[in-house]
């Protein structure tokens, strides 16, 4: 049963337990089974809670996805009575525990979810891989000599094995749409605003952070949505309109669109494997009658990296002087207990000053204004999630991160909504493709991306390595 029940996603191991066939204790008795059989080389899952998840099961009161295991990520999403590391050698030394739930943690379980353990990510998930010095590097279940993009690496890589139908995941710079795109899933940043990071957090690395799930499939990520989108007390970002229901807006065929294709991003030098992923993307919404054109914003074409990186080097230095000290009270992070690249963020970030940050955030908003003016005429924007494969584990320096998320971060300054869904491969692993829609378009990039998972599925493609 646990073989067969990777095979189902989310919303479909939810209806076997509402039709009888199937209890929660079985699905997640199936899930851990699965955790052992392969976390063992993929290294995903770092803090197994097993006998926490099987008395949760029981638990199960009919909530919608109730019984469904899933897992969540070692960052931000913390757990009451559960390690709470976020890959940091730190944390990890001191035995740090969480003691109390994070707000989206809460509605994981109110929906019915039931975590079995907490997965890798890399330090404070500053870098758009999972190679932490902490827990050690997460495998690609695609090829395990190759890495699983992150920062939600570890979630990215047991979803795609068939561990979980779910994991929880979050994005101040791709780092749900990297690892989607690298392990073959779906993984939707959401509009800024649309998720709580409570209670926290109210405007983490200066707005740049959302939270939500990869998935295999666009439902799972659309009924997720649903069941955790809703501001918290004191949120300071007003949430742009929702509709009544995204799981229910993403079976609704999106209509005729115009959409813009950016191919070949340069820079960042895009593989050619990847800009054929992304005309094929394009040749097929224009065969699902959408009017497609080589465009996009010419706000992309500006240099951004004067107003992004100081909310980026300033966040680095507030959590490693200033958010971390203040919760455990252990002062400022020894620099020998941070990863190298980590310390020169944070030591590149003390000399950011408060009316520069300002002067960013101010200089950013504008950029913002001129790349959301290309929204009023296009509905979409298709372009590359990753303008590389995913590199080689140990292979990456960190001097080279930006390239990582060069395609992915403009949308995290701006706040828009974006989706990485998996149109393709090449040398055996992923391509993703990545759509950006205008502020609180999350609708439409779930319609979008149920139409291509309808045209051209991608539900039966498994790993080498599977459960």
């Amino acid at each position: 049963m646990a073989s067969e029940l990777a095979r189902i996603d989310a919303v479909g191991q939810s209806a076997l337990v509402r039709a009888g066939e199937a209890t929660p204790a079985e699905l997640v008795e199936a899930a851990i089974t699965r955790c052992e059989a392969v976390n063992p080389e993929l290294n995903a899952v770092i803090h197994p809670c097993f006998e926490r998840a099987r008395h949760r099961a029981q638990l199960f009161t009919g909530a919608p996805l109730g019984g469904v295991p899933m897992l969540t990520k070692d960052l931000v999403c913390k757990e009451a009575g559960l390690p709470f590391h976020e890959g940091s050698r730190f944390l990890q030394e001191m035995g740090w525990t969480a003691t109390e739930d994070q707000v989206l943690v809460e509605r994981f379980r109110a929906a019915g979810l039931v975590s079995i353990g907490r997965t890798n990510c890399s330090e404070f998930g500053m870098r758009p891989l999972c190679e932490p010095l902490a827990y050690g590097p997460t495998r690609n279940p695609w090829d395990l000599e190759r890495s699983t993009g992150g920062s939600s690496g570890g979630s990215a890589a047991a979803v795609a094995a068939g561990i979980v139908p779910v994991a929880h995941a979050n994005d101040v710079g791709g780092s749900i749409r990297i690892p989607a795109s690298a392990c073959g899933l779906v993984g939707l940043k959401p509009s800024r605003g649309r998720s709580t990071m409570a209670p926290d957090f109210f405007d983490a690395m200066g707005g740049l952070a959302e939270e939500l799930v990869v998935a295999r499939s666009v439902r799972d990520v659309a009924t997720v949505l649903d069941l955790v989108t809703a501001p918290a007390p004191g949120d300071w970002h007003a949430p742009w309109p929702a509709p009544g229901s995204f799981a229910e807006e993403a079976r609704r065929p999106p209509g005729a669109l115009q959409v813009g294709v950016w191919a070949r991003p340069d820079p960042p030098s895009t593989d050619e494997a990847v800009a054929a992923v992304v005309r094929g993307a394009a040749a097929l919404l224009e065969g699902l009658g959408h009017h497609v054109d080589d465009a996009h914003p010419a706000a992309l074409d500006e240099p951004i990296q004067p107003f992004l990186l100081p909310h980026y080097l300033a966040g680095t230095t507030w959590i490693v002087d200033h958010h971390w000290p203040r919760v455990t009270g252990r002062g400022p992070i020894p620099p020998e207990l941070l990863e190298p690249s980590t310390a020169m963020l944070a030591t590149l970030g003390r000399s950011v000053t408060g009316g520069q940050l300002l002067e960013a955030r101010e200089l950013a908003q504008a950029w913002t204004r001129r790349l959301a003016a290309w929204f009023d005429v296009y509905d979409l924007l298709v372009l590359p999630t990753l303008p590389v494969l995913p590199p080689r584990i140990g292979e990456w320096p960190p001097s080279q991160d930006g390239t990582l998320i060069a395609l992915t971060a403009p949308f995290n300054l701006s706040g828009q909504p974006a989706i990485s869904v998996p149109l393709g491969a090449h040398d055996g692993v992923p391509v993703g493709v990545q759509l950006v829609a205008a502020h609180g378009g999350e609708a439409l990039l779930l319609q979008v991306a149920a139409q291509l998972e309808a045209a051209r599925p991608w539900a039966d493609r498994r790993p080498p390595l599977h459960a």
